[in-house]
């Protein structure tokens, strides 16, 4: 997503309302019982993992498409194989009409974003025909379209468990110019940028948590089912096509020099030019001149696919290393403006090696060739198999965002959560990943990572995350996404939910118990859709620990911590939990020699107390004493910490 916060590592029903602070500290408020958002069922077990009658539906694409450069408008075709999975007989389908979104009358536009005063608008889905068949039949639909959505009356109901239905939608539209947010066109020295997204009508899902979610794209991102896509995109000849998936006609659109450099790329670890500044204003850089050419892509098991297309690309790849001897290609494409290391000269280097990290820490990259693509329209965005970045931008802010929207890879494009209910589990999940691969990348070339918005000088990401704590305004993090405000989306969508699985795997169960179980997340619901609850459940099985009470203090709740140390008696030191938020912790004593202990509070020490002596093994005089002593712990009152104030 655009704008990606930055965070270092430096070294419901709930009780009480949602979001709601605590005002002082409450062990049976903290500690009750926690009610997870979604109950356990035959179709999601009570362990996190799928249950005995879990399902998905499933939607398979053909589309073709014709991209106009001189009028700025696209032609289709879309052809959706649906195989109805579910227990019930669908009488309807829903498709996701995302650009509709620019028309003047959209609910987005009344949400705090572009307003419908704005001239910056088009008029959205032109549908020429829709059809569908099914059982050998074809029939033109009846279909109805509300918003960014379409509703298709099928002639007769799609059978439960293994029904089928092909719906062919043929539409145009013309292109959103750079006010496309995440698809549209902006110019470059040799033509305009093309970042084409969202560019055909796409399959609501339908699950067991609400049917059909029908969502409307007002400004959040996405939900989307998994098939095999086979598309064709026309442009004129002398355009370069990047798209997600594998290119399957090379022959046809690529020069014999192009197809052997390519050849070359698969096999090196160093950047191979596949298509020199110099050549991107030579003809002879082209198959044919004059006309147009087809390009053809396949990839399976995805949720979405999405190209850039441009007269102006500089062209580099370089091979992808992974695990079990596994190879893909990282590829990026960029303006003759973009050329040189101190801008896109090292993005197959930055987008290979966090391709390699990511697959090597969690879980494999599952597809053939990675993208990276600048341009300016829909900068900082990803999308399967391609990632649309800014194409002005400094060696260390384009590695940031490169790793951040190619790890998008993970979350949600493996992980197929609801961008549109629980963003936190697409961006916080994905900021998360982004800090180790920050510290592992070059030495740590650019590390640590920083979260711009409460720290643009870097500092202790426990201590940045403290004002969004104070904020009575603030969101908690189960709320839908197009709830939260602007002004919370950066420091509560990205960078406290990525804070709490850092603390979750820094200070409360270990990385040796949470990458184990984090990795059988992955692993478990890859290409399915996961719920907050199965998250939850999954980790607290896997981990060995009740987080009810973390579930609710910080995903929940937006309650501070403040621990406290308020008095030495002789061997005895007494602590203090002062606020809502509980955490395990450090004491650390100082003896009169200048010797120091540490004692693990374990969080269980708060379950029946406010407040708890501690007794300090030995003979030795306590001098000092102070509570989380490494500053790793988000405490918002550090003064009262010390012993003696």
């Amino acid at each position: 997503m655009k704008n990606v916060a930055r965070l270092s590592l430096a070294s419901v029903a709930l009780a009480g309302s949602l979001g709601a602070a605590a005002a002082t500290f409450d062990p049976r408020e903290a500690f009750a019982p926690f009610d997870y958002p979604q109950p356990a069922t035959a179709y999601r077990s009570g362990s996190g993992m799928p249950g005995p009658l879990f399902w998905q539906n499933r939607a398979d694409y053909d589309l073709s498409a014709t991209l106009d450069p001189v009028r700025n408008t696209l032609v289709g075709k879309a052809t959706i194989h649906y195989t109805n999975n579910s227990p019930d007989a669908l009488d309807v389908l829903w498709l996701q009409m995302d650009e509709n979104r620019f028309t003047r009358e959209a609910r987005g536009n009344f949400t705090g974003g572009r307003q419908p005063a704005d001239k910056q608008h088009t008029d959205g889905y032109r549908i020429a025909s829709v059809s569908v068949e099914q059982g050998g039949r074809t029939a033109r639909a009846t279909y109805v379209v509300s918003d960014t959505r379409m509703q298709i009356r099928l002639p007769e109901a799609v059978s439960a468990k293994g029904g089928k239905v092909s719906v062919t939608i043929e539409y145009s539209y013309d292109l959103p110019g750079d006010f496309g947010g995440r698809t549209g066109f902006a110019p470059s020295k040799n033509g305009n940028i093309y970042e084409m997204a969202q560019w055909y009508p796409r399959m609501c899902v339908y699950d067991d948590q609400r049917g059909w979610d029908t969502a409307p794209y007002l400004n959040s991102e996405f939900y989307l089912e998994y098939g095999d896509f086979n598309y064709a995109i026309t442009v004129p000849s002398d355009m370069i096509v990047a798209g997600s998936g594998e290119l399957v006609n090379p022959d046809d659109v690529l020069t014999a020099a192009q197809r052997d450099r390519l050849a070359k790329a698969r096999e090196s670890d160093k950047t191979v030019m596949i298509r020199t500044p110099a050549e991107v204003t030579d003809p002879a850089s082209r198959p044919k001149k004059g006309g147009t050419l087809t390009w053809k892509f396949q990839m399976k098991n995805t949720r979405d696919v999405a190209f850039g297309a441009s007269t102006s690309y500089v062209w580099d790849a370089a091979r992808i290393n992974l695990p079990e001897g596994k190879k893909a290609l990282a590829m990026s494409v960029y303006p003759v403006e973009s050329v040189g290391d101190a801008q896109w000269g090292r993005s197959t280097e930055y987008l290979k090696a966090s391709v390699e990290h990511f697959s090597t820490k969690w879980y494999p990259y599952p597809y053939p060739v990675a993208i990276n693509e600048a341009g300016d329209a829909a900068s900082g965005m990803e999308y399967p198999g391609i990632v649309f970045d800014p194409m002005k931008a400094s060696p260390k802010d384009l590695h940031m965002v490169t790793a951040h929207e190619i790890g998008h890879t993970w979350f949600p494009m493996i992980v197929g959560s609801d961008e549109r209910r629980n963003a936190w589990m697409d961006e916080g999940f994905n900021t998360f990943i982004d800090v180790y691969e920050a510290d592992a990348f070059n030495r740590g070339e650019f590390a640590p990572k920083r979260d711009s918005e409460y720290s643009p000088k870097g500092g202790n990401p426990v201590d940045e995350i403290l004002p969004l704590l104070a904020d009575q305004e603030a969101p908690n993090l189960l709320i839908g996404a197009d709830m939260v405000k602007e002004k919370y989306r950066h420091p509560a969508t990205y960078f406290k939910a990525a804070l709490g699985l850092v603390l979750l795997r820094e200070q409360i169960v270990g990385p040796e118990r949470f990458d184990p179980a984090f990795r059988k997340y992955i692993a478990t619901w890859a290409y399915k859709h996961p719920t907050p609850s199965d998250f939850f459940r999954l980790m607290e099985s896997e981990t060995g620990e009740d987080l009810g009470w973390f579930w609710r203090g910080w995903y929940a709740n937006n309650w501070q911590l403040d621990l406290a140390v308020t008095k030495v008696d002789g061997a005895k030191v007494t602590i203090a939990n002062l606020d809502g938020l509980v955490m395990p912790s450090t004491l650390r004593v100082t003896f009169e020699d200048k010797t120091t202990r540490d004692i693990r509070i374990p969080v269980e020490t708060w379950q029946q107390h406010t407040a708890f002596d501690v007794t300090v093994p030995g003979q030795k005089r306590i001098v000092g004493a102070v509570i989380d002593p490494d500053h790793a712990l988000p405490d918002r009152d550090r003064s009262n910490n010390v012993w003696p104030h």
